[in-house]
């Protein structure tokens, strides 16, 4: 960790904004270990680049907050939150965080595990919707990275494909893991002191397409609102579109609260009924009604990959 640098003007108590950008970075070296490359993405909160570790001699991710949000503290505190949290995690399907620092200027950044390889949102666009034999265990590696998060009271409720990344592991029957990222909108299921809530009650945090009904009304969650939106996402890798329909944001959210979702061999006929069973569990509308646990979920899709012939649910 860091002593954290001035951020407030001691006279009027002004936000101070670093002078540095995040694209002065590269050639810099951080901590004294890490050696910042090149910038390797960018997003509204931050931008991420590639950096070596002088220590061990590994390529690492670093994961800068965008320069303007520096002077909102509570963008601040979520960013150092994501890596307290995600710095407990020892489980190979989801991403931990290695150091959280700051540059001299101001600038607050996550070194975490440099993971090549691609988005499932990307895979998803580039091949079209993937086969039970590349979905499920991908599907079940996820499962088991949640519970590990669940277990340490920690849930998600940003899942979706673009934060599900998929890199080379030849280890693996398939020879590609999934690897859960992007902690930032995590939640802790422990009491926190009302001085520290990041979030005031009824307020919506998520990406709207994958939120669970509860998520979407601002409501108390627990770790059935990951099952659901792990089951849109699992709806979409193999139909290849979500379950429900909607021109916007707004609807599709609306669809979610009053309608049913679309039954998965609606889309692909030759998909087994047992996925789909699992996925139609997983989006009841009612928590009590889906999979009690993330290994429940796993369990679940483990039965349907076990019971499906080589080269089964294929598309046509």
């Amino acid at each position: 960790m860091y002593a954290e640098p001035a951020r407030f003007c001691t006279r009027d108590g002004a936000a101070l904004e670093p002078k540095e950008e995040a694209s002065d970075l590269p050639g810099t070296v951080l901590d004294e270990r890490f050696e910042v490359r090149h910038q390797i993405g960018e997003g509204g909160m931050a931008a991420v680049f590639l950096a070596a570790d002088r220590t061990t001699g590994a390529d690492v991710a670093v994961k800068v907050l965008a320069p303007h949000l520096m002077a909102d503290p509570q963008s601040v505190e979520r960013f150092k939150r994501e890596a307290l949290i995600a710095s407990r995690f020892d489980h190979p399907s989801v991403c931990p965080i290695l150091q959280l620092g700051a540059t001299p200027t101001g600038l607050v950044y996550l070194v975490m595990p440099w993971l090549p390889g691609e988005a499932l949102h990307d895979r998803i666009n580039r091949t079209g919707p993937l086969t039970l034999g590349e979905g499920l265990p991908l599907l079940l590696q996820v499962c088991r990275g949640l519970q590990h998060a669940h277990e340490l009271g920690i849930l998600h409720r940003d899942l979706k494909p673009e934060n599900i990344m998929l890199v080379n592991d030849p280890a693996l029957p398939g020879g590609t893991r999934a690897i859960v990222m992007d902690f930032g909108l995590a939640l802790e299921l422990v009491r926190r002191p009302a001085s520290q809530k990041l979030t005031a009650v009824g307020v919506v945090l998520g990406t709207p397409e994958f939120m669970s009904p509860e998520q979407i009304r601002g409501r108390d969650l627990d770790a059935r609102s990951d099952i659901y939106s792990l089951g849109i996402l699992a709806f979409e890798m193999f139909a290849g579109r979500l379950p429900f329909d909607g021109d916007s944001a707004q609807e599709l959210q609306i669809a979610r609260l009053r309608g049913q979702p679309t039954q998965l061999r609606a889309v692909r006929p030759e998909l087994p009924a047992r996925l789909e069973a699992a996925l139609t569990r997983a989006l009841a509308m009612d928590p009590a009604n889906r999979f009690p646990s993330m290994a429940a979920f796993g369990d679940a899709l483990d039965t349907v990959l076990r019971s499906t012939p080589p080269g089964a649910g294929s598309p046509e």
